[in-house]
């Protein structure tokens, strides 16, 4: 192991959540990318995600054995076989694995209590499939009254805090609240937090950071209509 690896539960759950970024922003926000490049009649590819929230489509290691442990390999010969939205919850369980497998390697020097931690950590996080399939961000997001949609700017707040109505929240805030904290990103996978500006896409209905998507307050307060980015692009094809 590389003096460089991280080494305590601290530093590992971040090499864990920085490639974590990286895979779950090859499976949905640059998907078209991801997608061309697993071209079936290349080699065996892999999708790999790196500490520095890149992500990369790759030959694997040609070392034997790897210095870490390697993603599913061949990833690429499945994909003009299988409905696209399949392929991509498969590569994203086989993403989910790879992330624990490496997290545990750097892990190995830790005692019981440590391991323990360190999965708690992860296992805070929403995985890459329940990103990718769209579990999390749509099932757990707060809702509008009746399970209607609301095309008005009540799915978005100023004050960084996501929320269906305000006689939803009024009458039910402690529900609410539990709700909100199982809301998800739907580009980086981060959990909600009170002290950020959160936008509701109000076509899918999924979650996301202002930041993730580029998006203030002030301009929030302009869009009659919003359409996340993943919507964008789907319109396009």
């Amino acid at each position: 192991m590389a003096s460089s690896s991280p080494r305590t539960v601290e530093e590992i759950f971040k090499d864990y959540s920085a490639r974590r970024s990286g895979l779950v922003r090859a499976l949905t926000y640059d998907v078209d990318d991801f997608y061309s490049q697993c071209d079936p009649d290349k080699e065996n590819l892999c999708l790999y995600g790196h500490p520095n929230e890149a992500w990369e489509v790759a030959l694997p290691a040609e070392e034997v054995p790897p210095e870490l442990p390697e993603p599913a390999l061949g990833i690429n010969f499945a994909r003009d076989g299988m409905n696209r939205k399949d392929w991509l919850s498969l590569v994203a369980v086989h993403s989910d694995c790879w992330l624990l497998s490496v997290s545990f390697y750097f892990g190995a020097p830790l005692n019981r209590n440590e391991r323990k931690r360190l999965f708690s950590m992860i296992n805070d996080l929403p995985t890459v499939f329940e990103v990718v399939t769209g579990r999390k961000p749509i099932k757990d997001k707060p809702t509008v009254e009746s399970g209607s949609k609301s095309r008005n700017s009540t799915k978005r707040s100023i004050d960084g805090q996501p929320r269906s109505n305000s006689k939803l929240v009024d009458e039910n805030y402690e529900e609410d609240e539990e709700e909100q904290g199982d809301t998800f990103c739907g580009i980086c996978g981060g959990g909600y937090n009170s002290d950020e500006f959160w936008i509701g896409c109000d076509n899918c209905e999924r979650w996301y950071h202002g930041k993730c998507v580029k998006i203030t307050p002030a301009k929030a307060e302009l869009i009659k209509f919003y359409k996340c980015p993943l919507c964008t692009k789907k319109a396009r094809q």
